[in-house]
């Protein structure tokens, strides 16, 4: 087909379209890790030779993150990836002279903000490119985050009343409500973004997608996490992901035991990775913040992460989204066998995953880490899974939305409201006042493991405290007095390659 023959229907700019949200399949890799193991919720400890990777992941965690690190590269590459596809995307569609192209055209400037959004949030100074023929030797500057939060910002408002409103027909794509919701995390951040808070503005974007209708909370918490989730009330923008024709979705593979492939009959073997902090394990089971078992009893007590657990015990049933304890050959029912676990490990050969992790390197234990288990690992699937991932899930929208509103008037009835519809869904008493450490606390369990833990702790002032392997206010250092109260490492360095390759890069400050 020639390019002159091409962009003449609705159907050919659909198809074209297409690419813009592949770009999304990269997701779940290094811009994932880079906004959960760089928080208290995830970490990736060094098994003996294992996800060692000349100790990036431990600096990950630490916050002694550098240019050169190779998540911070590929974080990079991911957003800007997809920036230059939309620019892409939107020449050839302004240069074909159709005006089917027009709404299209909004469609990507959104996605593109998205992208930008990523970008700006995870490295603050970033270069703004709207063009996808650049000259030879095009070099862009850098943008100062306040810049590129206005650019953003004014890409959305100047195309969202082009979005299509129809959910249904437009299903992992970005839409009116998937931008509002963008507009809301703005400006939920804009205080860290800008130096001038923005609740009002929030509480409003968030308040337009509550009053839609269009979405809630199943009873069903794990119904968000099912292989087969795509039919999801809450899902207001997600990565329909597919084992044979979306892959992306490797977390089965990057969290389990090696041995856990018979546990849930994958086809490949899993890599041990990705584990949870006990103390981010334990918000769940506390006594003091949720009624039910100790974490030690829970832990043997829990099948799966979408088993069932020991009947007559009451706890918040979002600890489901844990792995921990014995674990069990899913054919034969017996317990199943690291054989190569060491003399150090306290349970032995028979794999029974820990809470408590030993300690962050080089010699963590094999079987020490609960593991993440939110999502339903289907029997028979190799290292991508075909459970989609929600970007936005309606539940964000309506903590969200009671932030804002306990922002504005810390006594706001609806703010307490909304906050206890989520913990009634959780199994859990209500509370009787909001503080910034319950809000924090049910986002982290409402919304955990889905890439929205950085991004909170830095609003709530708490990504710099000490927590598992990591001291206070880290790398702190750079001989600037403001640096304990906003420390550099808040964004990432701008990675060292790029630096190289593009000399009208800055490097951000303390890096």
């Amino acid at each position: 087909i020639l390019a002159e023959d091409f962009f003449q229907t609705e159907e050919e700019f659909t198809s074209a379209l297409g690419v813009a949200y592949t770009s999304f399949y990269g997701y779940m890799g290094d811009y994932y890790a880079a906004q959960e193991v760089s928080s208290d919720a995830v970490v990736t400890p060094t098994r003996g030779k294992d996800w060692d990777d000349g100790g990036h992941w431990r600096r990950l965690h630490t916050h002694n993150y550098n240019a050169e690190d190779p998540i911070v590269n590929g974080a990079w590459n991911f957003g800007f990836g997809g920036v230059n596809t939309c620019n892409r995307l939107i020449e050839q569609f302004e240069a074909s002279g159709n005006a089917t192209a027009a709404t299209f055209i909004a469609e990507l400037k959104v996605v593109r903000a998205l992208f930008y959004w990523f970008l700006m949030d995870t490295y603050g100074n970033v270069p703004i490119v709207t063009q996808f023929d650049v000259p030879p030797g095009f070099q862009p500057t850098t943008s100062q985050r306040a810049e590129v939060y206005q650019f953003v910002l004014n890409e959305i408002k100047d195309n969202i009343e082009d979005l299509s409103r129809d959910i249904d027909a437009n299903y992992g794509r970005m839409h009116y409500y998937a931008a509002q919701t963008l507009l809301a995390k703005l400006y939920l951040n804009a205080e860290i973004y800008t130096g001038t808070p923005a609740w009002q503005a929030a509480a409003d974007a968030t308040e337009v997608v509550v009053n839609s209708g269009l979405y809630s909370l199943p009873v069903d918490y794990f119904s968000n996490f099912k292989t087969t989730n795509q039919e999801s009330e809450e899902f207001i923008l997600a990565i329909p992901y597919d084992q044979v024709f979306a892959t992306g979705n490797n977390l089965a593979s990057r969290t389990l035991h090696y041995a856990q492939q018979d546990e849930f009959g994958l086809t490949e073997q899993p890599w041990n990775g990705y584990s949870a902090v006990a103390e981010f394990y334990n918000s769940f089971t506390d006594p003091a913040i949720n009624p039910g078992p100790s974490a030690d009893a829970l832990g043997e007590e829990i099948i799966g992460g979408n088993g069932d657990p020991v009947s007559g015990k009451t706890f918040d049933i979002r600890v489901r989204s844990f792995l921990a304890g014995k674990r069990y050959d899913l054919r034969t029912g017996a317990q199943l066998q690291d054989a190569d676990a060491t003399s150090a490990d306290p349970d032995g050969p028979g794999l029974k995953l820990m809470p408590e992790l030993n300690e962050l390197g080089p010699n963590a234990l094999r079987q020490a880490g609960a593991r993440i288990g939110k999502w339903e690992f289907a029997a028979g699937s190799n290292s991508n899974l075909s459970n989609d991932f929600a970007i936005f899930r309606y539940a964000d929208v309506l903590l969200m939305h009671a932030e804002a509103r306990w922002r504005l008037n810390p006594g706001d009835a609806t703010a307490l409201a909304l906050v206890n519809e989520i913990r009634a869904r959780a199994g859990v008493d209500p509370f009787d006042a909001l503080t910034a450490d319950r809000l924090l606390a049910e986002r982290g369990r409402e919304l955990c493991f889905e890439a929205h833990r950085r991004n909170d702790l830095i609003r709530f002032g708490r990504y710099n405290d000490e927590w598992w392997a990591k001291t206070a206010a880290a790398n702190a250092t750079n001989n600037n007095e403001s640096a304990v109260l906003d420390p550099y490492v808040n964004i990432f360095p701008i990675p060292q390659g790029q630096l190289d390759a593009n000399s009208a890069l800055q490097q951000n400050p303390g890096y």
